[in-house]
């Protein structure tokens, strides 16, 4: 957490959505960590500790349920909350993100930027483990 900065890890790996969605949590306040893979998004989980984790579910490597799971087993990352962004709309994709501890799904191209800082505030508030501190401060 660099200077009192909620982390998150945006895992996709298209740059223009990587671009708005970084520029639109850093504007909200949050240090943003990118990974255009999904090996790279397992290893920064790991090394970066966000407070939460977007991750795409169509990636070059490893698809983002496949990533979810193994998130999910690790006693590192299992607490870390994780929203898959995407989009694909498929039920049974969705309901294996949900089953496999994703806390939402959000579609991609639906959401606003401010949309978006508004619901990493809210998955951090409900299902994180945020600091005492900036609890005081919402």
């Amino acid at each position: 957490m660099a200077d009192g900065k909620l982390k998150v890890l945006l895992v996709d790996d298209e740059e223009a959505i990587t671009s708005i969605f970084t520029q639109a949590l850093q504007t909200g306040g949050f240090e943003v960590v990118t990974a255009p893979t999904g090996n790279d998004g397992l290893n920064k989980a790991k090394s970066e500790k966000p407070n939460i984790i977007l991750l795409d579910q169509i990636l070059p490597d490893i698809n983002g349920n496949e990533i979810l799971h193994t998130l999910k087993q690790d006693p590192a990352t299992k607490d870390i909350p994780i929203a898959i962004v995407s989009n694909f709309t498929q039920d049974t994709m969705i309901q294996d993100a949900i089953n496999n501890g994703a806390v939402d799904y959000l579609m991609k191209y639906q959401i606003s930027s401010e949309d978006l800082v508004t619901k990493v505030n809210q998955i951090i508030k409900e299902h994180g483990k945020t600091p005492w501190y900036f609890l005081l401060n919402t």
